[in-house]
């Protein structure tokens, strides 16, 4: 191996070492002469992402990714686990043996994506003496400046970064659904609703997260999850009476609103389980419904404008964010013309179209899938929903 590096368009960056030959410097020049073969592997996230290609790099030592840096020495993330207020710092040698260090990234703006992310997450300290005082950081929620306020929950956040940059974001979520859970029961509902808050950013920035070594292992891993998950969730309905022969075209809705107001729909497309963004429409809210959130009638009106577009590509399955009602409402309009479904809120049942109720394993890849797609129905839902209402704020 002889250079890792990483690409949202991997044909536009590949591509760009051939076409203009003589534009390419001088050392970048001879690593391209000395390429016998290309490899690729497709992850999940931006995240996973840097963190893999951090993971090859101080594993294999490429040559030119040295060569290319003239020597000098990747960044570090170190946390000085031994302190007792622990810091999250930038390094570029791991000098001190009490500290943990994770990468060497490849250059310190990708680094600095990373711990950008996980800040926002899990605020830390971040300079090695911090004053008495609460810092700018503080006042923008990255630090809980515990010098000051004596937070006792600092190590247990410390932890959870730790976990975050291993990996093991499985295991951050359950901590903190365990957390979220006794500030429930304890009726403390806006620390539970800021722990809440944390388990879906880490979610939305990562998704499904798969260590390194396992996509060195299986270049094609991404594409076999999809290919399984797909097929579980196929199976599941077929055996509930739902009658699936393929999903290779998904479309998901949701309704958003604020008491009925600036109230939108939004369809968002799967193919073969990926996200298909080029398919997704947004809809604004033409019935009259007296302000009043009627998400129901709502997305009766939405399905029935997608079904007046015959030269969209028929779905393999409709999905609609919610319950029994949702799925009543979307029936009306469908009527058996596509295979339904429904995602009800919180506890994750899917809801047939004859109300049978489906309850999966929390951690199983159908559900994942269904999940994931929800989630992206509500995020475009609810950004058109911001749209509008800011619009007519200020107009």
């Amino acid at each position: 191996m002889i250079y890792v590096g990483k690409a949202k368009n991997l044909k536009k960056r590949v591509a760009s070492y051939f076409v203009n030959g003589k534009n390419l410097g001088y050392k970048t020049a001879i690593l391209v002469s000395q390429i016998s073969k290309i490899k690729t592997i497709k992850v999940e996230s931006e995240i996973e992402s840097l963190l893999l290609e951090a993971n090859l790099i101080k594993k294999y030592l490429p040559k030119y990714n040295i060569n290319l840096k003239d020597g000098k020495a990747y960044p570090l993330i170190r946390i000085t686990v031994k302190d007792k207020y622990p810091k999250v710092l930038i390094a570029r040698r791991e000098s001190d043996p009490k500290s943990l260090y994770f990468g060497p990234f490849p250059n310190a703006g990708a680094m600095r994506l990373v711990l950008k992310t996980v800040r926002r997450i899990f605020p830390f300290q971040s300079v090695i003496n911090h004053p008495k005082k609460p810092c700018f950081y503080y006042h923008l929620g990255l630090c809980p400046c515990p010098e000051v306020f004596k937070d006792k929950t600092y190590r247990t956040t410390v932890k959870h970064i730790i976990g975050f940059l291993n990996g093991q974001t499985g295991h951050v979520i359950k901590d903190l659904e365990k957390e979220r859970e006794k500030y429930s029961r304890a009726e403390y509902f806006e620390q539970a609703g800021a722990l809440q808050e944390k388990i879906d950013a880490i979610k939305l920035v990562t998704g499904k997260f798969y260590k390194p070594y396992l996509y060195e292992e299986n270049p094609n891993l991404k594409e076999d999850i999809r290919r399984m998950e797909l097929q579980e969730l196929r199976n599941t309905l077929n055996a509930k009476n739902v009658d699936v022969r393929e999903l290779k075209r998904i479309e998901c809705y949701d309704i958003s609103n604020t008491s009925g107001k600036n109230a939108t729909g939004s369809m968002v497309v799967f193919t073969n389980g990926e996200k298909d963004t080029s398919s997704y429409r947004k809809f604004k809210i033409k019935g009259k419904y007296n302000d009043l959130p009627n998400d129901f009638a709502m997305m009766e009106e939405v399905l029935k404008r997608r079904l007046t577009h015959t030269e969209w590509e028929k779905p393999d399955l409709i999905i609609v964010d919610g319950g029994k009602g949702q799925v009543s409402s979307a029936l009306k309009v469908i009527n058996g013309a596509v295979p339904l479904i429904g995602l009800a809120k919180r506890e994750e049942i899917i809801i047939t179209s004859d109300f049978r109720e489906i309850r999966l394993k929390k951690h199983s890849k159908q559900l994942q899938l269904i999940m994931r797609i929800r989630d992206e129905a509500h995020r475009f839902a609810i950004t058109y929903h911001r749209k509008l209402r800011a619009k007519n704020t200020y107009n």
